[in-house]
């Protein structure tokens, strides 16, 4: 047959309508089978790595069981009630050995994770980690002590999943620089836990592994990204853990779960190995940082991890060492501080914390002085929002491709994935009566060139160096700010995304940054919520309301901050406000 009488058939064929009608629904049906296909081979992936995780707790249910039969004399419950630096001391007098506190909170770690789903996996080479101990003549700062890891953190022989099914089956060849210093100081990672899908949220869900609750409170979030760290720790099933931030994510878990967490400068910590569905994003600073139920905790993990091990490893990290002498300093400070950002109308009892923390540093001896964050709307939409989406979402979209949208995160999808024009449309729609939630949306299209990319470069410079001089100006040491909060109700964050402004603020500015609990959300705080009204009195405005209700009780936080570089100073002063926090507390 030749190409004209092939063409001939053809055309004959597409002028019968019986044939279009067959080939349409031949196409129809062949759609949906690929799409049903599509849908079980994730499924199947989902269901893979769900086994692989039981599996692995079920392994480490046994070690801790054969623990216990073999040494029925560990005094379990006062190996969990020592802090960090009680068990290092023990450690080190030979008083306590690595083994009774690995397994104590092996055991402990199972018991919160059936109770939160918390833990995503064991890291089977802790026990290879423990014999090395044995035959080390050194003990590192964290000798013995078990450290729990979050999930996109890379550890040999494992998947770091970011709570996406396309990372699923990609084992790890090699650890990542922060697990090698920890093993290196003799630490013993031991866990893996849960993070939201794709991490740019700060709820705790994803479709592989499940929703992760706060173990102080079940109908409420233990915040994100690092939710399943949170979880853990204020479970009492870890001691130290390792958690990351890009717009809060160690500290919004650590305020909604009553813990202490630092974010430090952005490349203070080695990210080599870690897992990021935003690859490439360079306006706003993501950093690594410790999670822990006190400060000290926190400064004797960071001694450890600034050695000469990790300036080795990466040399991309400044080589500069822990300073002792600043942390443990007494001298009084001159203290920055406010109680709004303008943005968000913090709850009665974010607002509060602030208050009655600000009166004891004063108390104390401090120099306390108002400050007003420049232009934080400009920051968040223009600086945050416009930085962290540069490329109109695009990325982070591509991510779900051969994915299901975990439920936590369609309403954040939804409008991520919008084309550009229509998001334009929307704001222009919204202005005039929703003129917050426009300008996040106009945001949300991203920079469109490289030009506007460097533009938006210069712009975060120049932001940062106007927040440096109002500081300088005033001569502050530090900042004391809200930390968002109390735990939200399930459903809330991924509605919420730009009340992080009290936290994404100094990821744009690269500030180390650190919350401490202390306070808890009283019946006044509840009482006075009910006539929360917010700045806006747009949607987000009410759903801040409905996502904090029934906290009675709950941890309440507040933010320490200080210039780059300058993690203990911060660290230092987070201690000063722990300290007075539980001062007043025993004098209640």
């Amino acid at each position: 047959m030749t190409q004209e009488q092939l063409w001939q058939v053809l055309d004959a064929s597409w002028g019968d309508p019986r044939t279009l009608s067959a080939l349409l629904c031949s196409s129809v049906a062949a759609v949906v089978l690929l799409k049903w296909l599509e849908r079980r081979q994730i499924q199947q992936k989902m269901m893979e790595a769900r086994r692989a995780r039981d599996l692995a707790l079920e392994r480490m249910e046994k070690a801790a069981r054969r623990f216990k039969q073999e040494n029925p004399g560990t005094q379990t419950a006062q190996i969990l009630s020592l802090t960090m630096v009680e068990l290092v001391e023990k450690l080190k007098d030979g008083s306590l050995s690595p083994e009774s506190i690995l397994y104590t909170y092996m055991g402990k770690a199972l018991e919160v994770t059936r109770e939160v789903n918390c833990v995503t996996d064991f890291i089977h080479g802790c026990e290879d980690q423990l014999q090395k101990l044995k035959n080390q003549k050194e003990k590192g700062l964290l000798y013995g002590i078990p450290i729990s890891i979050k999930e996109h953190i890379d550890c040999k022989g494992h998947i770091s999943s970011g709570g996406m099914v396309k990372f699923l089956g990609q084992v790890k060849e090699e650890d990542s620089v922060i697990i090698q210093v920890l093993k290196y100081q003799g630490a013993i990672p031991f866990v893996r836990t849960n993070v939201p899908q794709t991490m740019i949220n700060y709820d705790c869900s994803n479709l592989i592994f499940g929703q992760t609750l706060n173990p102080l409170n079940h109908q409420k979030s233990p915040g994100g990204s690092s939710g399943g760290e949170g979880a853990l720790i204020a479970g009492g099933g870890s001691i130290l853990g390792i958690g990351s931030d890009v717009a809060g994510s160690i500290r919004l878990p650590s305020s909604f779960c009553g813990l202490c967490g630092l974010k430090p400068t952005g490349n203070r910590i080695s990210k080599l190995g870690v897992v990021s569905p935003i690859v490439g994003m360079e306006s706003v600073a993501s950093a690594l940082g410790p999670m822990a139920r006190d400060v000290d905790n926190l400064a004797l993990c960071m001694k450890a991890l600034l050695c000469e091990e990790m300036f080795r490893l990466d040399p991309t990290v400044p080589p500069i060492s822990f300073n002792e002498e600043v942390y443990t300093s007494s001298k009084p400070l001159r203290i920055g501080y406010y109680e709004g950002d303008g943005y968000f109308q913090p709850s009665p009892s974010m607002k509060r914390a602030i208050q009655e923390t600000r009166k004891l540093l004063q108390d104390a001896g401090h120099t306390l002085v108002p400050f007003v964050p420049p232009k934080i709307e400009y920051m968040v939409d223009e600086l945050f929002t416009r930085g962290l989406f540069s490329d109109g979402g695009v990325h982070l979209v591509d991510c779900f491709k051969g994915d299901i949208v975990d439920p936590t995160l369609k309403s954040q999808f939804n409008t991520y994935r919008l084309p550009a024009l229509v998001k334009r449309i929307f704001a222009v729609v919204l202005k005039p009566t929703y003129p917050r939630i426009a300008q996040d949306l106009s945001a949300l299209c991203g920079v469109r060139s490289a030009k506007n990319l460097w533009d938006q470069h210069g712009a975060v410079e120049a932001y940062r160096t106007e927040f440096i001089v109002k500081w300088r100006k005033l001569r502050l040491d530090v900042i004391l700010c809200p930390a968002l909060g109390p735990a939200f109700n399930h459903g809330y964050a991924g509605k919420l995304f730009a009340a992080t402004s009290y936290t994404n603020v100094y990821n744009v500015l690269d500030f180390p940054a650190g919350v401490v609990p202390v306070s808890t959300v009283t019946r006044a705080d509840e009482e006075e919520l009910k006539c929360y009204r917010g700045h806006y009195g747009d949607p987000w405005d009410k759903r801040l309301k409905e996502a904090v209700e029934g906290a009675v009780g709950l941890p309440v936080a507040v933010q320490c901050v200080a210039l780059p570089w300058q993690e203990e100073l911060c660290l230092r002063f987070m201690k000063e406000v722990e300290t007075l926090a539980h001062s007043m507390r025993r004098n209640v």
